[in-house]
């Protein structure tokens, strides 16, 4: 049922994409505004994040923990510990963000058509996801470099090491890695179904192609992966009636999600005084996923750590 689902859902966001492009080339307007991408982020992309107090409990419990205190506190000190650090090594803050959204999307995107976890598939994790982070290099190699100064990125020696990248195509070949980790998948214990693979390969090349860093990921990372990853929480919820865990899932999601928009409306506020307004928002975006990031992805890792104990 989830393989059907995806399925259908990569064909849905394969027409969508398409549809933007065609528009875009008709009346050549289309666009979203930062502003916008925000929005969307908020109301679906940190959504896919939201049921993570109810990991924290069930991981509190493989360690005999009953307070929850332990859980929220630790989830708030990495996030708090992520911005922190981001403001003091920005740069270094950066690449680690980088490396750990390439795995952490190329799993999360593959997973359920590969459940086997052994180490190369790691490593085509990796390669997988890969491809979010190289092809807005590669097509709008100067705009992706204008949204990093903008995240506070100084250092020249970084630029001029990205420079030297793109001469030498080192995007391009790191974009052809990605095609060849998308094709191990496909082709690893093959079912048709697998070439659902491939559709979202081709929706990523296009909307990086054809739109700015910013739209690019904000349609990837919002109707892409995070619906993906709601998918597969709604039959965690409920495996036997999807409308019905559906409705949980909403439900389940709206407080953690609601506060996290408040927490970002109110950043965005206090650092729209200090920077323009377009600015502030991609700063509250891009640091504040990543501050969101790593606590989402320690606890992943965890409850799985622990559930292949368990068995």
């Amino acid at each position: 049922m989830i393989k059907k689902i995806n399925l259908n859902h990569s064909l849905v966001f394969f027409l969508i994409v398409n549809l933007c492009i065609s528009y875009n080339l008709i009346f050549h307007n289309f666009s979203i505004s930062p502003f916008e991408c925000l929005l969307l982020i908020l109301l679906i992309g940190v959504t896919h994040g939201s049921l993570d107090h109810l990991k924290g409990k069930k991981l509190l419990a493989y360690y005999n923990i009953s307070n929850n205190f332990y859980f929220y506190f630790a989830y708030l000190f990495i996030a708090f510990l992520t911005i922190i650090l981001w403001l003091i090594f920005p740069t270094y803050l950066l690449i680690l963000f980088l490396i750990v959204a390439t795995y952490h999307f190329g799993k999360e995107d593959t997973q359920f058509l590969v459940p086997d976890n052994n180490y190369s598939n790691q490593l085509f994790f990796i390669l997988k996801g890969s491809l979010i982070v190289f092809a807005p290099l590669y097509f709008h190699f100067g705009e992706t470099i204008q949204l990093f100064k903008l995240l506070l990125i100084e250092n020249e020696t970084f630029y001029q090491l990205l420079g030297k990248f793109e001469k030498l195509n080192i995007f391009l070949i790191a974009i052809s890695l990605s095609t060849i980790a998308n094709i191990y998948f496909f082709l690893k214990n093959y079912e048709i179904k697998k070439i659902i693979i491939f559709i979202d390969y081709l929706s990523i090349v296009l909307v990086n192609f054809y739109f700015s860093p910013l739209i690019a990921f904000t349609l990837y990372f919002c109707f892409l992966h995070s619906i993906r990853h709601m998918v597969n929480l709604i039959f965690e919820l409920d495996k036997n009636n999807f409308i019905n865990g559906t409705k949980l899932f909403i439900i389940k999601c709206a407080p953690l999600t609601l506060i996290t928009s408040i927490f970002a409306l109110l950043s965005l506020y206090f650092i729209n005084f200090k920077v323009i307004f377009d600015d502030a928002i991609i700063k509250v975006i891009f640091i504040g996923l990543a501050s969101l990031t790593f606590p989402h992805i320690l606890l992943e890792y965890l409850l799985e750590k622990n559930e292949k104990q368990k068995t």
